[in-house]
């Protein structure tokens, strides 16, 4: 009794062991579902905002924060679970065993207790030893209990975290279409040029490379004596410049992808319909389809660089358009995953649910620099 006892005190202190000091995966969970709450809040007070667009922008985040927070907790969720149903069914026997000591220990009479194979002198030394181990079992069977309540909590966290997300997700699409909106009803931007569509048109037919088109950019206002000069200097930024997505970098600087191309930017995966912005403030050269890129954004922060973003599903703003910094330009394509899609994927590492790319380049004097040296790489959450 006393080698088995031993090892149960062993087997259970390990059960009981806690994983992390951080926060608990339920506790963290919960914290996303609150942000997620506090976003629905805003998204009602966004209409009477004075700067709607602001107001909206803001609100968009803090749903993609709290979803990407949610989805995060639900696979600390799922891991959790997973460990300790792991362990438990690991130490089924030695569970089984305690459970019949405590049992024998509750269930049998005095006079059972008393009597040992070795006489008096033996039962008094095995009734020394059971008086100093039962605590101790007694207490590891409650971290056990513990466990298997932690379990329960888990399991119905996970049900009622499709509500929650669903919710979220409905209230993340009313923002970015009211956001979309706001945006092309704004008026109060100021203007460095206006684009002329047929020049625009002509120099798109005519080029045939990124290069070639930043170059010819000048031409679709009709002219450089065209576009009022700009004294704009973010030279002291270089490097702390947040991305434009949240997101994580995929390949850098003229990297090879997989068919052996090497292109001068840097490649970013990103979750489906999420919000790009500028990373500071800056003219907009030009935004709309081009050559094989997809929809492009380009945005001239000082005179003589270019920030080129490609990939995006939808674009905002108008040529000529002077933005602040953290203004959108644009969303991420593809659809974005319903409740159970998430919650089935809970259980997958982080990562999986970025399926969009954008492509950042930047070019000064018309040549590719590396972004790294602009911007703050794997800053991103």
């Amino acid at each position: 009794m006393t080698r088995a006892a031993g090892l149960l005190l062993f087997v259970l202190t390990a059960l009981a062991a806690p994983l992390q000091a951080q926060q608990s995966p339920a506790d963290a969970a919960q914290t996303a579902a609150d942000q997620l709450e506090a976003a629905t809040v805003d998204l009602e007070a966004a209409d009477s905002a004075r700067d709607r667009v602001k107001a909206l922008t803001e609100t968009v985040r803090a749903y993609e924060a709290g979803l990407g927070a949610m989805r995060d907790g639900l696979r600390r969720v799922a891991r959790r679970e997973t460990q300790l149903l792991a362990q438990l069914k690991s130490r089924e026997d030695d569970v089984a065993e305690l459970l019949g000591i405590l049992q024998t220990i509750e269930t049998s009479a005095p006079p059972v207790l008393m009597l040992h194979p070795s006489g008096p002198l033996g039962a008094a030394r095995s009734a020394m030893m059971v008086a100093e181990v039962t605590p101790g079992l007694y207490a590891r069977a409650e971290a056990l209990q513990r466990d298997l309540e932690e379990v329960q909590t888990l399991r119905i966290l996970q049900q009622s975290a499709a509500g929650t997300l669903e919710k979220g997700l409905t209230g993340v699409q009313e923002a970015r279409t009211a956001l979309s909106k706001a945006i092309s009803d704004r008026t109060d931007l100021p203007r460095r040029f206006t684009e002329d569509p047929v020049r625009t048109a002509i120099l798109i037919s005519s080029t045939e490379t990124l290069s070639g088109f930043a170059s010819g950019l000048s031409e679709i206002a009709g002219g450089a004596e065209a576009v009022a000069p700009s004294n704009a200097n973010i030279s002291a930024l270089r490097g702390e410049i947040d991305l434009p997505v949240e997101g994580l970098l995929l390949r850098g600087f003229e990297k090879r992808d997989a068919a052996g191309i090497a292109r001068p930017g840097l490649l970013v995966a990103a979750r489906a319909r999420a919000l790009v912005s500028s990373p500071t403030a800056a003219t907009i050269r030009y935004q709309g389809p081009l050559l094989d890129l997809g929809n492009v954004v380009i945005l001239e922060p000082q005179p003589d660089t270019l920030f080129i973003l490609s990939g995006l599903a939808e674009v905002y703003g108008e040529a000529g358009q002077v933005i602040p910094a953290g203004t959108p330009v644009g969303l991420m394509g593809g659809s974005a995953p319903q409740a159970g899609a998430i919650l089935s994927l809970s259980s997958e590492g982080g990562g999986t649910d970025r399926t969009e790319t954008l492509y950042i380049e930047v070019r000064m004097d018309n040549s590719p620099v590396d972004p790294e040296t602009w911007f703050r790489i794997g800053k991103g959450g």
